[in-house]
């Protein structure tokens, strides 16, 4: 299966300009066969903390986009959103994937970055997911929860591919890179990052959108551009890296 990564710069809180943004880049990665398009953390928006005020119901514009898009272009694609939920005080950044017949799979972000205040603004998420989309098991996380291994390793034997949407600065791209590249060694699966590119509050944004594969080697990479990567992503690799190498069997819970 083809992945596309699509690391862009945001429009700091202005939803219409973002979705406008990304239409021909979608289109443009669905045209060269993609299944799975994934966009950063917040895509629409920016990592804001202005939660309450940009929240959206599990209908609102963003889901409604990502709807369209899938359907629109026949594929699968996904990226963080904020999102409230009736059954609690705060919203969810959530990532929402959207399928081409209408399937809307959703996973709120487990870890909020309390560095920058998020969990004041943002609720945690429960539990993970992995979703089997036409036979790669995909599982997503969101930006700092690439620095908890536990959660990624609890999920390693039914994924594939671990998808990781990202709003990660610049003074720590030699983290992203590293734990990235940790991530996809340990649990002998691809790993998609992808982060978004330009100046948001303050922040910089470098990029640095990678795929990794199971044997850790980077196969793809977007740099400090604004730019589309697009990787072949085959599950029988992984099945065979780890049926040649069955590490798994010696780890400890």
């Amino acid at each position: 299966m083809k992945i596309a990564a699509i690391q862009h710069d945001i429009s700091w809180e202005d939803k219409d300009a973002n979705f406008a943004h990304l239409r021909p880049m979608i289109a443009a990665a669905a045209g060269k066969a993609a299944r799975l398009i994934a966009l950063p953390e917040m895509f629409a928006t920016g990592f804001t903390m202005a939660s309450t005020t940009l929240a959206e119901g599990h209908d609102g514009p963003t889901t409604q986009f990502l709807r369209e898009q899938a359907q629109t272009h026949d594929i699968w694609i996904g990226g963080s959103i904020i999102q409230r939920h009736p059954s609690v005080r705060l919203p969810y950044n959530q990532f929402v994937l959207a399928g081409p017949t209408g399937q809307v799979h959703r996973y709120a972000k487990m870890h909020p970055f309390t560095y920058s205040g998020e969990h004041e603004h943002y609720s945690a998420g429960a539990q993970s997911i992995t979703v089997d989309i036409e036979g790669l098991r995909v599982t997503p996380f969101i930006c700092y929860d690439l620095r908890f291994a536990d959660i990624f390793w609890d999920r390693a034997a039914e994924t594939d591919c671990y998808v990781v949407v990202a709003s990660w600065p610049a003074p720590r791209r030699s983290h992203w890179r590293a734990l990235l590249t940790a991530r996809a060694i340990e649990n002998q699966a691809y790993v998609v990052g992808v982060n978004r590119i330009g100046e948001g509050e303050g922040i910089d944004h470098v990029g640095d959108s990678m795929v990794v594969d199971p044997a850790g080697e980077t196969v793809a990479d977007a740099g400090a551009k604004e730019q589309t990567i697009i990787t072949e992503v085959d599950p029988t690799l992984v099945a065979k890296i780890r049926a040649d190498f069955p590490f798994f069997a010696d780890r400890r819970s």
